[in-house]
């Protein structure tokens, strides 16, 4: 009885650990010990709609990464270009990094070398991305004085254990296996079928045939949505502000600059709306854009096949594949 008693309060707090922290849940879902929370889509995830359940597939990434190649690439963007989807191995270049969103104030590791910077960014975040442009805010650095010895431990359990989104991540361990999803998606299969209701973080195109992360959709969301009013005015700010950002980097050393910006996956096949806003392409065609573009909205929307996953925001395997052959052609790598 005691080993017993000892088992369920090891079991409860590994459990809660993993509620706690990111980076021990990340090791306990590696282990296999909890399922990985996203292993069929965030948007099915969401919605636990059966129809849009599909595994993640395994990215091809052609090795052509080379020790010799005259060209160092630098990435700017968003979850679009995690590892997930890009390493070097991706491109003809023999140096490579990939950031977040910006400002970045950038060290070149050889000033010799063809220097090219590519800011990628979906759409659902060009708003937000370039409401102003990237430029270094000195009012924001502060002087780091270094904590003594318990600030040091204090800082540190700080970045590993965290309350935020505690319960969510509770409820992914404990709830995020097969078996409980069998229930969801019971639930979610009657709600949608008897009510025309869907989780709220999701959106069904007039169809039924696709879903969408609800920021892309609902035109209420005037940052994100495809189908929420653009102004001419907000569309030339924008390209003043991307304009601005790609000076900001020239003048830390870059020789070339390019701009991807990505379909929100709404834009491309939610067909049956006519309130798109239009709002790659108001930038891309512009005159006064000083950026040189990889063009992904064009090739996306007249592909006849789908792009992206059925169960996510995120582009599936062909997506990605045509994403990247218009990279390496553009920048030539």
């Amino acid at each position: 009885m005691r080993i017993f008693r000892w088992s369920i309060l090891l079991i409860t707090i590994v459990f809660w650990a993993s509620g706690l922290s990111t980076g021990i849940a990340y090791r306990l879902s590696a282990l296999g010990v909890i399922t990985d929370q996203v292993r069929f889509g965030d948007l099915y995830q969401f919605s636990a709609l059966p129809q849009f359940k599909q595994p993640w597939p395994e990215y091809a990434h052609p090795n052509r990464f080379s020790d010799t190649a005259a060209t160092h690439l630098y990435i700017i963007g968003d979850s679009f270009t995690l590892p997930l989807f890009l390493n070097k191995s991706d491109f003809r270049v023999s140096h490579y990094e990939r950031w977040g969103m910006g400002p970045l104030n950038f060290v070149l590791s050889d000033s010799t070398k063809r220097n090219v910077l590519l800011i990628e960014s979906v759409e659902r975040n060009i708003r937000q991305n370039f409401a102003m442009p990237h430029h270094q805010d000195i009012s924001s650095i502060t002087t780091y004085q270094e904590p003594n010895w318990l600030g040091q431990l204090s800082e540190r359990f700080g970045k590993g254990f965290h309350r935020n989104r505690v319960e969510t991540r509770l409820e992914a361990a404990l709830f995020n296996h097969d078996w409980a999803f069998w229930f969801k998606e019971i639930k979610a299969q009657l709600t949608l079928n008897w009510f025309g209701r869907t989780d709220a973080q999701v959106s069904l195109s007039k169809d039924k045939k696709h879903l969408f992360y609800f920021m892309e959709a609902d035109n209420r969301l005037p940052q994100n949505s495809s189908f929420s009013p653009l102004e001419d005015a907000e569309v030339d700010s924008l390209i003043q502000n991307l304009n601005k950002t790609a000076d900001y980097y020239r003048h830390q050393g870059f020789d070339e600059i390019y701009l991807s910006l990505i379909p929100n996956k709404a834009s491309i096949l939610d067909t049956n709306r006519t309130d798109y806003n239009h709002l790659i392409e108001r930038i891309q065609n512009s005159p006064n854009l000083a950026i040189p573009i990889v063009n992904t909205y064009n090739v996306f929307k007249q592909s006849s096949r789908s792009l992206y996953l059925k169960g996510d925001t995120h582009w599936n395997c062909e997506g990605h594949a045509t994403w990247l052959k218009l990279v390496q052609q553009k920048l030539r790598i």
